[in-house]
This record gives structure tokens, C-alpha cells and sequence, in this order.
């Protein structure tokens, strides 16, 4: 088993809180992420920028009734390290 490790890309608060998002469904689109961090669509953007980068994050386009959105969800890797990272804060704070 992969030892449990802090890990600071995911720590930033709302990086944290996207990949607790995301770790719950298979999918979320990009503006129901946003109404649940309450921030800018370029604060978002930064932060999954960052998760992409680190291949956390897999961001999809889509077109729906010819508007295109964006669709993110946490890839194998992503949801790995977020479990072992929650599994360090407990260790931290246990």
C-alpha cells in the first residue's frame, strides 16, 4: 500500500474542496463547481489548471443544446492522492 503523504496541490483550500466534489460523483460540470466554491470562473479556472497539471483532473467539453460546457472529473491518480491525503490530515490531527 502507497504510504498516506500531505499533499499541497490538493491542500489549497478550494483545490481540496473540488476534488471533495468530485470525489462523491463520476462527473460535475464546471459552473455547478462554481456555485458550490462561490468564486469567478477564472479563480476556477486557475485551480483546475493546477489539478490538470498534476493529472488529478480530466476536463471534458461537451456540447449541449449548442452551448459547449465543460465537464471535470478526478482521474484514477487524482482520486488516489486525495484519499491519501484526508488520510494524512486524519493521521495529523488524530
Amino acid at each position: 500500500m502507497t504510504k498516506a503523504t500531505f499533499d499541497t496541490v490538493i491542500h489549497a483550500p478550494n483545490r481540496l474542496q473540488i476534488c471533495a466534489l468530485l470525489d462523491t460523483t463520476k462527473e460535475l460540470e464546471f459552473q455547478i463547481i462554481k456555485e458550490q466554491l462561490d468564486v469567478s470562473d477564472s479563480v476556477l479556472s486557475k485551480h483546475l489548471k493546477v489539478l490538470e497539471d498534476a493529472n488529478y483532473v480530466q476536463l471534458i467539453k461537451k456540447t449541449e443544446f449548442t452551448r459547449q460546457r465543460t465537464w471535470v472529473s478526478l482521474t484514477p491518480k487524482g482520486r488516489k492522492s486525495f484519499k491519501l491525503h484526508l488520510t494524512e490530515l486524519k493521521r495529523i490531527i488524530g
